[in-house]
């Protein structure tokens, strides 16, 4: 193997699956006397996501005091029934 000019190097899929590596699993580097470790990280030292951070962010600050059901049929509008005019 061969790192590219990029730094980035291919772990082969049978590493990867016996390690359980699968994509967006976070690794950390070990720097060792006779070389480099690669290990998952551990859970506390994961990064959050974008949406993580956004809901953490966003978390208990809403004062929101229509049911799901209320915002619903507002975004809906009345039932089509309701809207045509009815025959006599």
């Amino acid at each position: 193997m061969r790192i590219t000019a990029k730094g980035q190097v291919t772990i082969p899929q049978e590493l990867r699956e016996r390690a359980g590596l699968m994509p967006g699993t976070d690794v950390e580097f070990k720097v060792e006397a006779d070389g480099v470790r690669l290990v998952k990280a551990k859970s506390a030292a994961r990064r959050k996501t974008r949406g993580q951070k956004l809901v953490a962010r966003l978390r208990g600050k809403g004062a929101f005091k229509m049911t799901t059901d209320e915002v619903l049929a507002l975004m809906r509008g009345p039932p089509a029934d309701e809207d045509t005019p009815r025959r006599k």
